[in-house]
């Protein structure tokens, strides 16, 4: 990364005429939005069961296919999707839009291919199933800590960023006031009401942010006259300061084609098809955050029908999110598309360009009062909404995979509070780090997050695909090749941030692994790689015994394992220390929450009691009986006959849809 120069540090300063005049319609939208977000989140947590791991973190197993759906596209669109893609697309065009085509293949891969699996396995986390796939603790502990690193340095960091450069631009408030008023409301509602405030939240978001982008997008094509008005206008967008002797303030030629050049293109088409397959499979269906969101199904027909949903809602932002960045750059070539250092200073803060305001500065310029309120709370909203969902991910992580290890007796009660407690700290850890975020050279964000992801999630999702398909593959299989993956990665993703990208008219001075191997090459060729160590590392060693993979692999996901794992639940439990969460989903509050018969408390203990979501009665013990019917239900992967078709067929016809947009946009 390169170091900052002073003017980077200072806020951006834009043209005058950009600030916006933010009149009183707006206040009120705005205003009024939050409170009803913190309405419906109240509401729905008190509905819920929240006093139990598998109420607060899965809610209940009880949704339905509709809010998993919307749940799942707004987990994935943050606001640092929304800067970022738009931004990208303002640079380079379309090609970034088949970043979410392609989710459309991975969506269906997880309801169909992956959640089977995992009800079946009866599991929470990820970690947890590898823990049950292949038995030892250092796996687990390895994915739990790499996720957590993964969602600090990537999506919390990079949604925050982009929010409060949002709210910056857009509003004129101090970046750190916003972010931290923002931060403060999301907490609040994660911490009081867990997963359920988390999906209905999400649901009513994902409505807002569709029909705000929906009416900015249509507004965006009138000015540009349609499609066809865009691409006229993209191709001429030239800003009036540019580099002599150089081509870097000339749009792309193949800036309206998905399909570029596999050794010249920004973004090559073996790497859109191949490599961000790869990245997508870690995503989608191995990822905690969009994962846990499938699990919470009521059965396994709604899981699959969240998946669908989720793959119709994703063709969507091509057309809402990278067209108007496009727009954006149509409209004001000097801003947006500024490709000198000192003026790209002025406009936005980074010397290597200012695509990622792209967004933003359409908001600002083409919407109406009341109007523009509402674009700007939904944008807060998308960021409420990914942060939400990581906060929630995060502490369901750290409580069942960290500290029930170091706390092997934690009672329930102790889990719940130490998971709110988390998320406090992650909070305080978000904030510091905005400041390093705003230093960083942000030019590109969507490929910031990209890269980093394609250095550090190839080799979990080579594990994940090899674990469910490939009954031979063992703990030490699984370790090294993970080790070696992320060793690998690593050297990759520390000489990028050695050498950093050079500005418009530098020389390009990066080593030839940096410059000639695009990052979704490198993701593709570290998948096989760490699929080739765990293979042959496996086959040195002794295999597990095949009745110890009941319900934990494709092809063993319908036998039942023996019922010697119930009768000796207790004494497992004392010496596994519980370390399969299924005991906290299994029973209510069985773990030791020897509260003694006591009178009603007091009225702040009461508030404090329903905030932690804990029951201020003694829990009730449920019988070995109803321990067994209940963790039937929760296991079950049966489907009526009925829905398995209407899932199928929906299915189908959406990858029709998927299929024939990358025909005729390619």
């Amino acid at each position: 990364m390169s170091q900052p120069t002073p003017a980077t540090m200072e806020p951006p300063a834009l043209p005058g005429e950009t600030k916006a005049v933010f009149g009183v319609a707006d206040i009120i939208v705005v205003v009024f939005y939050f409170v009803f977000v913190l309405a419906v989140g109240i509401w729905s947590s008190i509905q819920a069961s929240r006093g139990t791991i598998g109420g607060y973190f899965l809610a209940g197993r009880s949704m339905t296919w509709w809010p998993i759906g919307a749940s799942l596209m707004s987990s994935n669109v943050g606001s640092g999707l929304l800067i970022g893609l738009a931004g990208t697309g303002a640079a380079g065009g379309l090609a970034v839009g088949g970043f979410e085509w392609n989710a459309t293949w991975a969506l269906l891969a997880l309801g169909w291919i992956f959640v089977p699996v995992y009800i079946a396995a009866g599991v929470v986390t990820m970690p947890e199933y590898l823990q049950k796939r292949f038995g030892g603790q250092r796996i687990q502990i390895y994915m739990s800590v790499l996720s957590l690193i993964l969602y600090i340095f990537t999506k919390i960091s990079t949604d925050i960023f982009s929010g409060a450069l949002f709210i910056q631009i857009s509003l004129g408030w101090n970046l750190y006031l916003s972010t931290v008023v923002l931060l403060a409301v999301t907490a609040i509602y994660t911490i009081a009401g867990g997963l359920t405030a988390v999906i209905y939240t999400d649901a009513l978001q994902t409505l807002i942010m569709i029909l705000g982008a929906l009416v900015l997008m249509f507004i965006g094509f009138e000015k540009v006259g349609w499609y066809e008005g865009l691409k006229e206008k993209y191709s001429t967008a030239i800003p009036k300061v540019i580099v002599p002797n150089t081509t870097c303030h000339l749009p792309r030629a193949d800036a309206f084609h998905l399909f570029r050049d596999p050794v010249t293109g920004d973004i090559p088409w073996p790497g859109l098809i191949f490599g961000l397959s790869v990245l997508a499979l870690w995503c989608w269906c191995t990822d905690q955050v969009i994962v846990q969101r499938s699990l919470s199904a009521k059965n396994l027909s709604h899981a699959k029908g969240g998946s669908v949903l989720g793959g119709y809602l994703k063709i969507f932002p091509m057309f809402f999110i990278v067209m108007p960045g496009m727009i954006s750059r149509a409209l004001y070539p000097d801003e947006v598309g500024c490709v000198d250092p000192d003026i790209c200073r002025r406009v936005c803060g980074a010397a290597v360009g200012c695509s990622n305001i792209a967004y933003p500065k359409l908001v600002i310029e083409l919407l109406p009062d009341g109007l523009r309120g509402l674009m700007i709370a939904v944008m807060m909203a998308a960021l409420m909404s990914s942060l939400t969902s990581i906060f929630n991910s995060s502490s369901t992580l750290f409580v069942i995979d960290i500290w029930q290890r170091i706390r092997k007796k934690a009672s329930e009660q102790e889990l719940m509070i130490v998971g709110r407690v988390f998320i406090l700290i992650l909070v305080v850890i978000s904030i510091l780090w905005i400041p390093i975020i705003q230093s960083a050279n942000s030019g590109q964000l969507f490929d910031y997050i990209q890269s980093i992801t394609s250095y550090l999630a190839p080799p979990i999702t080579a594990l994940f695909i090899l674990a469910i398909f490939c009954k031979r593959i063992n703990e030490p299989g699984a370790f090294w090749g993970l080790v070696v993956g992320l060793a690998i990665g690593l050297i990759r993703m520390i000489i990028e941030f050695i050498y950093s990208t050079p500005s418009c008219g530098e020389e390009d001075r990066r080593p030839a692994v940096l410059k000639d191997l695009h990052y979704l090459y490198f993701a593709l060729i570290l998948c096989i790689l760490t699929a080739i160590v765990i293979v042959l590392v496996s086959l040195c060693t002794p295999p597990i015994p095949e009745e110890k993979l009941a319900c934990l692999t494709w092809w063993t996901r319908h036998k039942k394992s023996p019922d010697i794992d119930l009768r000796n639940y207790k004494s497992e439990s004392a010496q596994m220390n519980s370390a399969n969460g299924e005991g906290d989903l299994l029973e209510s509050a069985d773990l030791g929450n020897k509260e003694e018969e006591a009178p009603r408390p007091p009225c702040w203990k009461m508030l404090y009691l329903w905030f932690c979501g804990l029951s201020p009665g003694p829990a009730r013990t449920l019988s070995q009986e109803e321990k067994a019917a209940l963790e039937r239900r929760l296991t079950s992967i049966e489907e009526k006959p009925l829905w398995r078709t209407v899932c199928n067929v929906n299915a189908v016809l959406l990858l029709t849809i998927n299929v024939f947009l990358w025909g005729y946009f390619g």
